[in-house]
């Protein structure tokens, strides 16, 4: 039986990040991958949808563009195909990358299943080969929760799924209310779909600021996505050429397409993990400690399979971490020690964008009495010509005794971009003082987070 120090069952990106940064420590390390290399990520997620984002965004330019002197000699046309082709194409091309990366470090990768047959041993499955890890790392993600059935649930697609779509839907239902399902639901809108979200809540993005969830579902109204709120879906039929989705109060939307995004569950079926003696949670989560180990010694997991920060980012520092610290010696901080201060910077890639870090303010009030609020909402420069109705949110959540910055929440254009960076003031302890004695770049929207002054709310005063 071939030996290994570690073997990583899964070629996501956490996974891949911690196989390369292993063998570059001299460690003798395979992975296997079923399906392609690059995960949730680059197959099926942040990479190609962000790029069907940008596409949509193209119309709103052309829409805004006679404001600027733009005169467009005819009215443009979107080409579904021809984008896909080229999402499909770069796509590829990263999973090129990825392989190669791999391959250089000096990585053996197995383009097939892998199960454990116990604690050390890994089976590949379709060559049958058996092999002894000292280590094993568990990394394979997380698949689209199915949610409850009903009568023609099948008929639904998934978000991976949404890739594969030959041609764009005249009329899409979209079922679920997070940042998947309004993603999708925005971006299809704006390349012209007819776009009914159905949540069964009355407010989207539930865990986000309750200021941000207002904001956004306001914006995405007015942009012409429609909301069922209260309602889930209790059939889907065929319907001419089409399909009829049928809400639990007997409402019919007649629809080319339904698409349930109704979140992610960690992907560990069938993996052998229970006769390994890996422990799992009432979600089917590996259980880990704050480093990352389970419930046997040797092996570990990382990113969306623990269910912990299910960001492409944290799996990668998560794998980072891992390896350093088993196969280099170095003892690097986890992911947690920001997890626990809430710093972990998010965005959501809806138009206007959403970009997060920190506490929300309820999540403030739960372990401080003494807060601030500041917010401001303005009409951005561009669309004094271009006309509309966008507005930009700006929100920051303060510690009045400490003056620190606990939370920064904002909504509209390149809020990904700016959140990024306020990620960094976070997590270096920023105050409202320094950011009050950071000189505005103007004409900007960030300068509103340096010009903020009077608070919107105090609370324990």
């Amino acid at each position: 039986m071939r030996e290994v120090d570690l073997f990583v069952i899964g070629g996501g990106s956490g996974g891949v990040r911690a196989a390369r940064v292993a063998a570059q420590h001299g460690a003798r390390v395979a992975l296997a991958e079923e399906y392609r290399l690059g995960g949730t990520c680059v197959i099926r997620g942040c990479v190609p949808k962000k790029l069907m984002v940008m596409a949509s965004r193209f119309a709103q330019g052309f829409r805004e563009a006679g404001g600027f002197g733009w005169a467009l000699p005819a009215a443009p046309v979107f080409d579904w195909a021809a984008l896909k082709r080229q999402v499909d194409a770069e796509v590829l091309r990263l999973e090129g990358v990825y392989r190669t990366t791999l391959e250089r470090a000096g990585v053996q990768v197995h383009d097939e299943r892998a199960v454990l047959d116990d604690a050390h041993t890994v089976r590949l499955l379709r060559s049958g080969e058996r092999l002894r890890a000292r280590h094993v790392l568990v990394a394979t993600g997380a698949t689209p929760e199915a949610g409850p059935d009903f009568p023609g649930a099948g008929l639904a697609s998934t978000s991976n799924d949404l890739f594969r779509w030959p041609a764009q839907p005249r009329r899409v239902v979209v079922q679920g209310a997070g940042y998947i399902a309004l993603e999708f639901a925005c971006l299809l809108n704006l390349l012209g779909s007819q776009v009914m979200v159905v949540l069964r809540r009355d407010r989207i993005l539930r865990g986000f600021d309750d200021d941000v969830r207002a904001h956004l579902q306001s914006q995405l109204t007015a942009q012409g996505i429609g909301f069922e709120t209260q309602a889930s879906i209790s059939a889907i039929d065929r319907h001419g050429t089409g399909l009829a989705a049928t809400l639990g109060g007997g409402t019919l939307i007649e629809t080319d397409a339904v698409l349930r995004a109704l979140g992610r569950r960690p992907n560990t079926q069938g993996l052998g993990l229970e006769a390994a003696g890996v422990a799992l949670d009432d979600r089917g989560a590996v259980k880990v400690t704050i480093d990352g180990r389970t419930s046997v010694e040797h092996i570990h997991a990382v990113g969306d399979v623990t269910n912990r920060v299910q960001l492409t980012p944290a799996a990668i520092r998560e794998g980072q971490v891992y390896a350093d610290r088993v196969f280099g010696g170095i003892d690097a901080v986890p992911l947690s020690h920001l997890g626990e201060h809430g710093l972990v910077p998010s965005a959501v890639f809806t138009t206007p964008e959403v970009g997060c870090a920190g506490l929300t303010e309820a999540e403030a009030l739960t372990r401080h009495a003494d807060i601030d609020i500041y917010i401001a909402t303005f009409r951005p420069m561009k669309a004094t010509l271009a006309g509309g109705d966008e507005r930009t949110l700006m929100k920051l959540v303060v510690r009045r005794s400490t003056d620190r910055v606990l939370g920064c929440h904002i909504v509209g254009a390149d809020a990904a971009e700016m959140i990024q960076l306020l990620g960094v003031a976070l997590t270096l302890g920023a105050r409202k003082a320094d950011l009050d004695a950071t000189l505005a770049v103007h004409p900007t929207a960030a300068e509103e987070l340096v010009t903020m002054r009077v608070p919107a709310r105090r609370h324990g005063i």
